[in-house]
């Protein structure tokens, strides 16, 4: 398993931009597919984005599509969350989660999937 913590968030107002990182320890990361989700208040947690272990492949909730995008870097153990014209019902904790897998072009969307997860960073949009 590996150890995710999240970073970036904050306060925003509608229409900026924020970039959150997740980094992650250990030697494997590049073996690792990825995911961010985020739950407002509420008991659900949404999907967000994900990405496979190569960077291939990325796949989006169509609730961020063509706002958001994720990205990786395997030399520094990091995927990144860049998000553009942020809306109030952005407003989240997000997190990052990490899957183990062999196939370099997989990328995974369900909770169950994942089996790492960090502990959050709030992003609040304001109006």
């Amino acid at each position: 398993q590996v150890q995710l913590v999240e970073s970036g968030g904050g306060l925003v107002q509608a229409g900026g931009s924020l970039r959150l990182s997740c980094a992650a320890s250990g030697r494997t990361f590049s073996r690792y597919a990825m995911g961010w989700f985020r739950q407002a208040p509420g008991p659900e947690r949404e999907f967000v984005a994900a990405i496979s272990w190569s960077g291939s492949s990325t796949y989006y909730a169509d609730s961020v599509k063509g706002r958001f995008t994720i990205s990786r870097d395997n030399a520094k153990n990091t995927v990144y969350l860049q998000m553009n014209s942020l809306k109030p019902e952005d407003t989240a904790v997000y997190y990052c989660a990490a899957r183990r897998t062999s196939n370099g072009g997989n990328y995974y969307y369900t909770e169950a999937d994942f089996g790492s997860w960090g502990q959050g960073t709030q992003v609040t949009v304001s109006s």
